[in-house]
């Protein structure tokens, strides 16, 4: 592999060129729309920018980083031929890359956001690839960037994509939601946050199963219903707190009788 063109200037690119660059693999060039993101990720990576309404340059791998819904559309725009071209999208199947031959995904399980750039070296990185020319370019670049690289098709892939939202997504609005009422009743939405960090590591070091605590886990119904009612004026919100406490009851053999979902 001699040149890697990276087309996206999102978080996902910013991370990923990030570590490209970091790894000193040949970046010949990132391109995008938007031209003060583009003219910013491209000072920032160290690499000449295109716009990618225009001619863009030959390279052995094309890494289309951005939004899942525009993936299909660029794929489209890069000539066919002895190219590999990869995507770095959890829940799309590679199929998305057709009619090119050697097609690959390359996708961080790893939340990413605006800010410093993250250390992708002990991210585990899920990619697939269509072909054995894709595969060993895939694998080189993945190798270079992370100790943690796993071969998954599209439905073991799909299926961690899942599992990360569930792990990841939803805790961090349920946070932003408990600090929302917090705000209401004038309260310091930080109050939560060494809960927060406790939570997390007792999660990673002893496991969800045994980290888990609250009312439902204990079976204290009097409190859940209790929380229901200080909820009446949130139906949404109310509405995933019966869900959830209903199944954490369930899960540790307790009653559910009297949670009105």
């Amino acid at each position: 592999m001699t040149s890697i063109l990276l087309i996206g200037t999102g978080r996902m690119a910013y991370h990923l060129g990030h570590a490209i660059m970091k790894a000193k693999l040949p970046l010949i060039g990132v391109a995008g729309r938007n031209p003060e993101k583009l003219n910013d990720l491209a000072r920032f990576l160290e690499c000449p920018a295109h716009r990618l309404d225009r001619a863009l340059p030959e390279a052995d791998l094309v890494i289309i980083a951005t939004s899942d819904d525009s993936i299909a559309e660029i794929a489209a725009r890069i000539p066919a031929g002895g190219t590999v071209v990869a995507h770095t999208a959890g829940a799309v199947p590679i199929d998305v890359l057709v009619p090119h031959e050697h097609r690959a995904v390359i996708w961080p399980v790893q939340t990413l956001s605006h800010g410093a750039p993250i250390d992708l070296s002990d991210v585990p990185l899920a990619v697939e690839a269509s072909s054995p020319e894709a595969e060993a370019v895939i694998l080189k670049l993945a190798r270079a960037v992370s100790g943690s690289v796993l071969q998954l098709p599209h439905r073991q892939r799909e299926l961690l994509h899942l599992t990360a939202v569930l792990a990841s997504n939803f805790p961090v609005f349920l946070m932003h939601e408990a600090q929302r009422l917090l705000k209401q009743e004038k309260l310091p939405p930080n109050l939560l946050m060494p809960l927060w960090k406790l939570t997390a590591q007792k999660v990673t070091t002893i496991g969800p199963a045994e980290a888990l605590t609250g009312p439902a886990r204990r079976g204290d119904i009097t409190s859940v219903k209790r929380h229901l009612e200080l909820l009446e004026g949130e139906a949404d919100l109310r509405r995933a707190y019966a869900q959830l406490s209903s199944m954490v009851l369930k899960a540790h053999g307790h009653p559910t009788d009297g949670i009105d979902l």
